[in-house]
């Protein structure tokens, strides 16, 4: 079974970086030709992709947030990571990893991070 979990700090301060990991067991995040993906929710409104990356370490993003964001791997680990720059009162949500393979079939449960000093 296929199983993602994310983990980080649930508080912030503004300018900070904002840095989250997923942990997937169950599957690889380097074969087959799925997307690792980072979505988050704000509090009152709809879900947003953020960006992902490739079973080959290829990454796309939002453009709305491209300038401030990155994923990393670290294939030792099954983990792939999402960093926020700069970050403002604005990005305080509910953070989520998710697994594309035609539709978004595998999610974390998600965890809160507020921005706040």
């Amino acid at each position: 079974q296929v199983q993602l979990q994310e983990s980080g700090p649930g508080l912030v301060k503004p300018s900070q970086t904002l840095s989250l990991t997923c942990t997937v067991s169950g599957d690889s995040i380097t074969t087959n030709s799925y997307g690792w993906n980072w979505i988050r929710q704000p509090p009152g409104k709809g879900l947003e992709w953020m960006g992902f990356v490739t079973s080959s370490g290829n990454t796309a993003f939002s453009p709305l947030l491209k300038s401030r964001t990155s994923i990393s791997r670290d294939t030792s680990k099954n983990q792939f990571t999402l960093q926020l720059m700069s970050v403002t009162p604005e990005d305080t949500a509910v953070y989520y990893c998710a697994r594309y393979n035609q539709r978004y079939d595998y999610w974390g449960q998600g965890t809160q991070v507020t921005v706040s000093s």
